[in-house]
């Protein structure tokens, strides 16, 4: 037997710590992060939510683009998946103020009753794509700030030994989601149509809602006081305010080179690498590869499996990794990979490349997170979670990009310009920021 330290909050609204005793079980560091009672109940209420995510995407994606025939109008669909992305950093404020649970909890109990208006409309037979993209933009407003305000309560809950692997745990809830979500989501719509499968998703929206309930509270008026007090240390005259407490968020970013570097990669990689796969998938498998929604759910799942052994390797927390060198390397490994796909023919290899991609993605992803979370303090956790947010609307501005360039130049010499482009910026940043980023002896660098 031996004993846990659970972190729960006392009247002020200060996290304390609790001994109780726990199985041996729990005594591998994979499993450490399961300690702590808030995560045992937000890691499954993630996981369920993550693949009510996979599952929707793929099959409103396939839908747009069997319905229309048109990539623009796929690639759109795929921009609007992340159209929250420009008010994340106020959803961080929010956070900051409010709690990151409690908006959790509202943001996924919006999800479920828009999975229920699409359900409704598929199963009258009314389903157009206009109801996709309107529902599809106004679960875009929210969606992207589902993964900050994840990796915020665990920053919240979690000891900074057990920071990397409670991130690669989370990570695998998105990764077991695009394989599970993509293989079952092609299925179901394929064996019993698109009503069917919505009653699946609203089911997985539930139960996330049900048990996100669970996650520790903070309470909300120490989280306040904390950004209030903060605000007031710096010497600096804000108002109390949303705007007023962004504006502190973003010259907090600004004086920290670990931030400023760590934001210049997600931007990165969100305009130059997940388009191609994430929204243009579609497009490969029935253009490229000439296969149906089976074979996209088997180029997705890929993808995800090499992303999944990355994030169960993160996760075990035996490596000795250095953070911010470990996600440059993987950058520039995930670009040449980029480039190799682009040249395939053949869906076989295509799905290996994707698959070293996956890998290639969760090594860069979550090192990336967790330079984050590891040099921030914690009463700007939320409004620095919510501004890198603000990277993630480079992957509506490449997919926009793409769709055109795909139709006048070609799926392979686009995929291979765009990958070029972000190779050559991987390592400007590398040079730009070398002191931060690569000397051993660097904050960014310190083992986790």
């Amino acid at each position: 037997m031996t004993q846990r330290q659970e972190q729960r909050t006392d009247r002020c609204g200060r996290l304390r710590t609790d001994q109780r005793v726990r199985p041996a079980t729990l005594r591998s560091p994979a499993l450490a992060p399961f300690q702590v009672r808030s995560f045992r109940f937000q890691w499954p209420a993630d996981l369920l939510a993550s693949w009510a995510f996979e599952m929707e995407t793929l099959i409103l994606g396939w839908y747009v683009l069997v319905e229309t025939g048109s990539v623009r109008l796929l690639v759109l669909f795929g921009a609007l998946q992340f159209l929250g992305a420009l008010v994340a950093p106020l959803v961080g404020v929010a956070g900051d103020r409010l709690g990151h649970r409690n908006l959790l909890c509202v943001t996924r109990a919006i999800h479920a009753a828009l999975a229920a208006a699409l359900m409704i409309f598929a199963f009258t037979r009314t389903l157009s794509p206009l109801h996709v993209f309107v529902i599809a933009g106004l679960a875009g407003l929210i969606r992207p700030s589902d993964m900050m305000m994840r990796n915020t309560l665990i920053a919240q809950t979690m000891t900074p030994a057990r920071l990397m692997g409670a991130l690669g745990l989370s990570r695998i809830t998105n990764d077991s989601a695009r394989i599970a979500g993509a293989l079952a989501g092609a299925g179901a719509v394929a064996a019993f149509g698109i009503g069917p499968a919505y009653a699946v998703i609203l089911c997985l929206y539930a139960a996330g809602f049900g048990l996100t309930l669970g996650i520790t509270r903070v309470r909300v008026g120490a989280t306040a006081t904390a950004v209030t007090a903060a605000t007031a240390a710096s010497g600096t005259e804000v108002p109390w305010s949303a705007w007023g407490d962004l504006r502190h968020g973003l010259a907090y970013v600004r004086r920290k080179p670990e931030l400023m570097a760590a934001l210049s990669v997600a931007f990165l990689i969100n305009v130059f690498a997940y388009p191609f796969v994430f929204g243009v998938l579609p497009y490969v498998a029935r253009e490229v590869y000439g296969v149906g929604q089976p074979g996209l759910g088997t180029l997705v799942a890929s993808f995800a499996l090499g992303s999944l052994v990355g994030s169960v390797a993160l996760s075990v927390n035996r490596f000795t990794l250095r953070p911010a060198r470990t996600m440059l390397v993987a950058t520039g490994a995930w670009f040449i990979l980029t480039i190799g796909f682009a040249f395939i023919q053949n869906i076989t290899a295509g799905a290996v490349v994707l698959a070293l991609t996956g890998l290639a993605q969760s090594l860069c992803v979550t090192p990336l997170a967790a330079v984050m979370l590891r040099v921030t303090s914690d009463e700007f956790r939320g409004r620095v979670m919510g501004v890198r947010m603000l990277a993630v609307w480079g992957l509506p501005i490449g997919l926009l990009l793409s769709g055109p360039l795909i139709d006048s130049a070609g799926f392979t010499l686009t995929t291979s310009l765009y990958a070029a482009i972000g190779l050559a910026f991987t390592l400007w940043i590398a040079v730009r920021w070398r002191a931060s980023l690569w000397r051993l002896a660097a904050v960014a660098n310190a083992r986790m």
